[in-house]
């Protein structure tokens, strides 16, 4: 009986040890951080794609549709 415990207090003090000692775990500040620059980033992207259209392509294709439908002349 005391081999079966000093045998699952060894196994859990390694799995401790090796969990600690693992440094390829990714904290939860780094997964933040990414995911805020991720939507920093869409927005901006977003909204340059936004002044574009509205400010170049859709005045242009206005006019020219307007142009085709122009019966008066």
């Amino acid at each position: 009986m005391f081999k079966k415990i000093r045998n699952k207090v060894n196994s859990a003090i390694s799995t401790v040890r090796a969990t600690v000692a693992c440094k390829k775990a990714e904290g939860y500040v780094d997964s933040g951080v990414k995911i805020l620059i991720a939507v920093v980033i869409g927005a901006l992207l977003l909204g340059g794609l936004y002044l574009l259209f509205n400010g170049t392509i859709m005045p242009t294709v206005t006019t020219k549709i307007q142009g085709l439908f122009n019966y008066a002349g």
